[in-house]
């Protein structure tokens, strides 16, 4: 059995690219997902919002994706990461 990867690096990919941290813990289907839920909202919002409106408002879709992914790739990692034996 492979050791579990350490949540904080999980959440370094995961701040650093969508679905990362997911497929770092092996679950590469959800970060799948995830990756193109990010490219999938923030197409239908730019489509969707005017020309004046700033990057951020352009890709809010897919920002707030992204956003909802970070924890949820720390947390399933913090959750398979094992606990340390208590002491005696």
């Amino acid at each position: 059995m492979r050791k579990p990867i350490q949540p904080y690096l999980v959440l370094a990919l995961a701040i650093a690219l969508p679905g990362a941290g997911h497929v770092a813990i092996r679950e590469a289907p959800r970060g799948l997902v995830f990756a193109l839920s990010v490219v999938l909202f923030s197409v239908l919002t730019y489509v969707t919002t005017t020309a004046d409106q700033s990057f951020i408002g352009r890709h809010a879709g897919g920002l707030f994706i992204w956003a909802l992914s970070i924890p949820d790739a720390y947390r399933r990692a913090r959750l398979l990461k094992p606990k340390p034996p208590a002491a005696a």
